[in-house]
């Protein structure tokens, strides 16, 4: 058995129906939104969302006791538009349920205002815009105007402008000029800038066998080949061997082991200038020897061309491979250890 035991308070209350108290749709916290709010004093213009932070209702909790509360009747909320056109919600909660035809009815003659300050402006329906300065000058007309002059088929959004049509004289000129090119005697012939196609051949596939050469190269472009393969084609017809031409690219690369970006940029960079071929000393019984150099080196040690360091004694491999391989020789052998092992007979 329950026993209840309840003393009227003689001041600091709230007069609250049993429905509310009661309800069966709505939760403690609910309640508890609803009746904080109707026991603020008159005039008070409080949001629930700050009466939740005072309540110590939790974000998600908010949220559904609001839910339920504007499910219910019990609390109704619009956007309006106040003076200087600013946007503003106002919020109705009201000890009875309520409709959405009566709680318009009563918004309709709420103030409109920041919360806590005191207005008397209304709501009004339709504000007028502000006062605007005219733009300077008189008006014009849009710039983009008209139709093309002719029907095109094709993509004109980046076509470049047509060039002008050649004139009378533009064109008697140019057939002077040919006919004086014409009649005028071979004196000078001007060398050949064309490379020759076998040249152009073993050019491509030598510039197809640059990424086996270093890891730093696996990753040329195949865009950059035919431009490669014109700059080795320079080396070829020079008549650099395509052993120079591997060794000069060699050389060219860091000795820190630092990784190479722009692969075809590097390559691009080493083939553009073509030195000349350096002479190949000749020696005959009748000719005196040469003194040797300075520095006690001898002139094929100045001839062969400098490594870098971490490929310093490797020697390229003289058996059959798809792509040049350098191996490090143990003694003087021209192989390398997989040609060695296929040259020896099985016994």
């Amino acid at each position: 058995m329950i026993y209840r035991h309840h003393i009227a308070p003689p001041r600091a209350f709230t007069q609250l129906s049993h429905e509310i108290i009661r309800h069966p749709r709505l939760t403690s916290d609910a309640v508890r939104l609803l009746t904080w709010q109707l026991s603020l004093p008159q005039g008070a213009r409080e949001p629930l969302s700050r009466t939740a932070e005072r309540a110590r209702i939790g974000g998600s909790a908010f949220t559904r006791a609001k839910r339920q509360l504007k499910d219910e009747g019990f609390v109704h909320e619009r956007r309006v538009q106040g003076p200087g056109g600013l946007w503003a919600t106002q919020q109705l909660v009201s000890s009875t349920p309520l409709n959405a035809a009566e709680a318009a009815k009563l918004l309709a003659g709420m103030p409109v205002g920041p919360a806590g300050e005191t207005t008397t402006e209304r709501v009004s329906p339709q504000l007028a815009p502000g006062p605007r300065i005219p733009a300077a000058g008189e008006p014009t007309t849009p710039p983009t105007d008209g139709h093309p002059k002719k029907d095109s088929w094709e993509n004109t959004s980046h076509r470049p402008p047509e060039p002008p049509s050649p004139g009378p004289e533009s064109e008697t000129g140019t057939a002077t000029a040919t006919a004086a090119a014409t009649a005028a005697p071979e004196t000078d012939p001007q060398p050949e800038t064309t490379t020759a196609p076998p040249l152009l051949e073993e050019a491509r596939a030598l510039v197809s066998a640059f990424p086996g050469l270093s890891p730093a190269l696996h990753h040329i472009p195949r865009a950059m080949h035919a431009e490669l393969a014109g700059l080795t084609a320079r080396w070829l017809a020079a008549g650099h061997p395509p052993t120079a031409v591997r060794l000069h690219i060699l050389r060219g690369l860091p000795d820190d082991g630092s990784p190479v970006h722009r692969p075809g940029g590097l390559l691009r960079y080493l083939l553009r200038d073509v030195p000349p071929v350096p002479p190949v000393p000749t020696r005959t019984g009748s000719t005196p020897e040469a003194a040797p150099p300075p520095g006690g080196t001898s002139p094929g040690q100045l001839l062969e061309p400098r490594l870098s360091p971490r490929l310093a004694g490797a020697r390229e491999c003289a058996g059959d491979h798809i792509q040049p391989t350098l191996f490090r020789p143990v003694t003087d052998e021209a192989l390398c250890r997989d040609c060695t092992a296929r040259s020896v007979p099985p016994r």
